[in-house]
């Protein structure tokens, strides 16, 4: 399955706590296209939010976002996990 990193871009910046709560409407919304939300991480200051996950395609990864919560991502990359 392919692998995604997508990149929110908040302005005002973001709290971990609402993220947090996004992130589990990911979980409860990814079974439904085929995607795993792996993991996130958040700069609360710049109002960045990265999330990794594993999706047929990225379009399929911005679904359950949007159907979860609204946040789509502004930037997707397909990437490749190295050690």
């Amino acid at each position: 399955m392919p692998l995604f990193m997508d990149v929110h871009e908040i302005d005002g910046g973001v709290a971990m706590e609402d993220v947090a709560k996004a992130h589990l409407g990911d979980l409860q919304t990814q079974a439904a296209h085929d995607v795993r939300y792996l993991r996130y991480w958040v700069d609360e200051q710049s109002g960045r939010v990265f999330c990794l996950v594993e999706a047929p395609s990225a379009e399929a990864a911005a679904d359950v976002h949007r159907e979860a919560h609204g946040l789509v991502a502004d930037h997707v990359y397909r990437v490749q996990e190295g050690s």
